[in-house]
């Protein structure tokens, strides 16, 4: 399936761009006609294009690579490629034993060079990377150089024949790269397929399981309570008939309570962690995002207060209060009445993960209009009529934490993967956080954003206000 959206990107081009590939097409004709490659040299030029794409397998392309000028041009050739392990140079291919001679030492008189050289009957080329792809390529060299290619007898060759073998080994390893990173991708494909199954069976599966010990541990608790109340009611009959022994068993009926107290606060606290980690361990591992290579929504009508917003303000609640910072529900206008929102609440909850935790490590003291000292975080939201055109509303959320504004330079930069504010550089992170919060809110149709205000700077990020709420609609 073709990525529309992509094309339409690329169909921008902006007219230096258009005047650049121009002039490089151009620039190619010219330096074409200067080679004046015989019929046959092009012929077998075309031919190699033809099978590098046809044959799937490294084994024929290497076959392809030394048969193809023996056929056309009736010369002998070898192949010799840098081994990814050793890092030494290994005969691959050569026309006169195709395979067979894979993994000899080349002869005494080849060894590496990155330009063209002589032997006593051959000439040698090197065979050079693309430079662009050269930082992933999973060959173990420095350099762009990955290989020779050896012609012989070189007593066939003249001076145009030695230019177009040099033009022939820089198309090998063109197409060779290309193949071997297409081969290292799909082992990395068949790889986190594998890891998707397994995280699946092995993580997200099992931590759904603890949702029933955590049931049958409420039941015990809520029994030992029960234990509690009743004991209590026998205390209250004793005392009417004035039992020995009834100050043991008060003090034994408030420890019980204590305790059964003390597990219940436990297990909230316990249960509240365990249901965080679900939501994203969920949300983030899903078989569709691997699958599909992207965010795939899984939305549903929520109460985003309740939902989204509270169980991530009292995750960072103690953060927040340790770092002395305030937190005023009420800087950014929160409405008055619940707006149901048809989300994925996985991700916005870690959208909101994401901006709350920035607030902890950046929220500063500012002066006040009355000139006292503070430092507060502030979250709320706003109706944005017809934001996203005409009868379409937006509605948009802040997250405003006080400190120094953000540097004009550097604003345009802030949701861009690994970029890090220099006001902020001491702080730990990755700079990951804010690409994230970016990609979950456009994949959900909105954007998102930064504004300077008085005292701070407030993050926000605006979501299409639907009118109709389907449940459990799939993105």
């Amino acid at each position: 399936m073709i990525d529309m959206s992509m094309i339409e990107k690329a169909c921008l081009v902006d007219p230096p761009e258009r005047a650049s590939v121009l002039a490089r097409i151009r620039e190619k004709r010219d330096t074409y006609e200067r080679y004046g490659f015989s019929e046959y040299q092009v012929r077998t030029l075309w031919a190699f294009f033809d099978l590098a794409q046809e044959f799937d397998t490294l084994e024929n392309f290497f076959r392809v690579c030394v048969f193809v000028p023996k056929e056309f041009l009736h010369v002998d050739s070898t192949l010799y490629l840098i081994d990814d392990d050793t890092g030494r140079l290994s005969t691959v291919c050569d026309s006169l034993q195709g395979l067979n001679c894979c993994g000899k030492k080349p002869p005494a008189d080849i060894s590496l060079a990155d330009h063209p050289y002589e032997t006593e009957d051959s000439y040698v080329a090197p065979i050079k990377g693309n430079r662009r792809l050269i930082p992933r390529k999973p060959i173990n060299m420095a350099e762009d150089i990955i290989g020779l290619f050896e012609v012989y007898p070189k007593t066939r060759l003249n001076n145009k024949d030695r230019l177009f073998f040099q033009k022939y080994a820089n198309r090998i390893g063109y197409n060779l790269h290309y193949k071997l990173i297409s081969k290292q991708n799909e082992e990395h494909i068949k790889f986190i397929s594998t890891l998707v199954a397994d995280i699946e069976h092995n993580v997200v599966v099992p931590n759904m399981s603890f949702k029933v010990f955590f049931r049958a541990l409420e039941k015990k608790i809520g029994h030992l309570q029960e234990i509690g109340r009743s004991l209590e009611e026998q205390i209250r009959k004793k005392q009417v008939e004035e039992c020995e022994g009834l100050n043991d068993v008060i003090r034994l009926k408030e420890q019980l309570e204590g305790v059964a107290q003390e597990l219940r606060e436990e297990y909230e606290n316990i249960y509240k962690h365990y249901a965080n980690t679900s939501l994203f361990l969920e949300s983030l591992l899903r078989r569709d995002h691997f699958e599909k290579g992207h965010l795939v929504l899984r939305k549903r009508q929520c109460n985003f207060q309740k939902e989204i917003i509270d169980p991530q303000l009292e995750r960072y609640r103690p953060r927040l209060e340790r770092a002395g910072i305030e937190i005023d529900d009420a800087y950014s206008g929160v409405p008055e009445k619940e707006i149901p929102l048809v989300v994925d609440v996985g991700l916005i909850s870690q959208v909101y993960a994401n901006l709350f935790s920035n607030a902890v490590k950046y929220c500063q003291e500012v002066k006040d209009s009355r000139g006292r000292t503070r430092k507060f975080m502030s979250y709320g939201r706003e109706i944005l009529p017809d934001y996203f055109g005409p009868g379409k509303d937006g509605i948009k959320f802040n997250v405003f934490t006080t400190g120094p504004p953000i540097p004009e330079d550097e604003v345009q930069h802030l949701f861009d993967e690994g970029f890090r504010c220099q006001l902020n550089a001491r702080q730990p992170g990755t700079g990951h956080g804010l690409h994230f919060v970016k990609k979950v809110v456009d994949v959900h149709g909105g954007v998102v954003g930064y504004e300077r205000t008085a005292m701070g700077n407030n993050f926000f990020f605006i979501l299409p206000l639907q009118k109709q709420h389907p449940v459990d609609k799939e993105a």
